[in-house]
């Protein structure tokens, strides 16, 4: 009994010997040919015996094979179209079956082999359009992946990674191709907390802790996907940096706080300021040197007020940069005519691309923090110079240097805070700002303690895409 599973079993005949189509059409006439000769003789036998006795059995066998090789002839001369055809097609699906769709057959022979032809030639035509559809969307998706600042891993049911992004390798490997190493062997000499978190088969958020104690601790969110492909099941790893939304999540509650609490102030302080000013005038003629200073307090007051309000609101408020080539040699000069720095290095040949009067507001009070920290002002110094980082983006350092007091690691942590300020009159906005400018700008400030004394500062601008 034949069964499903036998569906693709040999089924030639026990004649057929691996002939072609062509072959076996001449043979047939052939073989037709010499049947229907023997029958015409045999029926001319049986009617006139003694007739055919006389034409001689030689002259009988030579009829026949001069009727077989004219048979020949015939079945090849108008099988020959046939045969062209048929190897053309056959050659055909064997570059299809290699995934080549650029052949194209010759429509030749009758209206039914053309028909063919022309068929095959328009599936090919079809195929090739969709195979170059299909390549052009694969290489968009493979270009979408890699620039894709998320780490993305793709590994089979044994853990071997099959696929990694450009940025899996930079964070697993610096770099260098991760494909074909299993996820043990990748996680060798990183970080305990990424290996904890790779190993865990939920996903969640998990913190990494910085490379020093003045370095900012990362926060990363992990989810996992599984699925079959080809009858194997794979495992797909997504890693996400965390850490700049979350703080700019943050930065958005305290600006949200800012503007309520601004509003509420301005409410308060407007009137208060306008009474003021009414109260002198009515009390004018009593010359009364004490209801002056009340005025006078009262006024000063709230004049500190308003500029304590505006300048949160400022900071609530700041708008987007408007981008643009800036020239470093200007731009240290402007710096050097409000505080005195020494500027290390060359300077990059090729222009910056920011805003120039937020970078300069961010590198003006960096400086004035510098000249406040007790630091000496030939121990002040600002370097600027190219840097790729690790995921392999490519912009501009900026550094500002002091030999002053430098900060305590608890400092460090929250000196980049909203209303955090370890000065006795300090809004505590001055860094905050700082970070909110650098962070508009898609950079990065940190604050590092230098080995002797006093703080760096560096901050990180990326390039101008147009000009790479």
């Amino acid at each position: 009994m034949i069964t499903s599973s036998n569906k693709d079993v040999d089924k030639r005949s026990p004649i057929d010997l691996g002939l072609s189509l062509r072959t076996k059409l001449i043979l047939g006439c052939m073989l037709s040919s010499a049947c229907a000769i023997g029958l015409l003789i045999g029926l001319l036998e049986w009617l006139t015996p003694v007739a055919i006795s006389d034409l001689g059995w030689s002259l009988i066998g030579t009829a026949v094979l001069f009727g077989v090789l004219f048979s020949l002839l015939v079945s090849r001369y108008l099988t020959r179209d046939l045969a062209r055809s048929l190897s053309a097609l056959e050659v055909g699906l064997l570059n299809f079956k290699d995934n080549d769709f650029s052949v194209h057959i010759p429509e030749q022979g009758d209206g039914q082999l053309r028909a063919l032809a022309t068929l095959f030639n328009q599936s090919a035509q079809v195929l090739r359009q969709e195979r170059q559809y299909i390549y052009q969307r694969e290489l968009l998706l493979d270009k979408v992946i890699q620039s894709s600042p998320n780490v993305m891993l793709l590994l089979d049911d044994q853990q071997r990674i099959i696929y990694a992004n450009d940025a899996a390798r930079h964070l697993f490997n610096q770099g260098a191709r991760i494909e074909g190493l299993k996820l043990s062997e990748l996680l060798n000499g990183l970080s305990e907390e990424l290996a904890i978190a790779l190993h865990n088969p939920k996903g969640g958020l998990f913190t990494l802790a910085g490379d020093n104690e003045e370095s900012e601790d990362e926060t990363w969110h992990l989810s996992r996907g599984r699925f079959l492909l080809n009858g194997q099941y794979h495992h797909l790893i997504l890693l996400k940096q965390m850490t700049r939304e979350l703080n700019r999540q943050e930065v958005a509650v305290w600006k949200k706080v800012i503007r309520i609490i601004s509003h509420e102030l301005n409410n308060s302080v407007a009137p208060i300021a306008s009474m003021v000013k009414s109260g002198r005038k009515i009390t004018a003629p009593l010359a009364d040197p004490k209801l002056q200073l009340i005025f006078d307090t009262i006024e000063d007051r709230t004049s500190h007020l308003s500029q304590f309000i505006f300048n949160y609101a400022r900071f609530a408020k700041l708008p987007l940069p408007k981008k643009g080539r800036v020239d470093w040699a200007r731009l240290t000069d402007q710096l050097a005519q409000h505080y005195g720095f020494t500027l290390e290095g060359e300077l990059p040949t090729a222009p910056g691309y920011f805003d120039l009067i937020q970078i300069e507001q961010v590198l003006l009070n960096l400086l004035k923090n510098a000249h406040e920290s007790g630091s000496n002002t030939d121990a002040i110094s600002l370097r600027i110079y190219l840097s790729v980082l690790a995921d392999g983006s490519s912009g501009v350092i900026i550094e500002v240097n002091d030999r002053g007091s430098g900060m305590s690691p608890e400092v460090l942590t929250q000196a980049l805070l909203p209303f955090y300020s370890t000065k006795h009159s300090g809004t505590g906005l001055g860094l905050a700002l700082c970070r909110e400018i650098i962070e508009a700008h898609d950079g990065r400030i940190s604050l590092h303690n230098r080995e002797d004394a006093g703080l760096m500062v560096k901050l990180w601008l990326p390039s101008d895409e147009r000009s790479q």
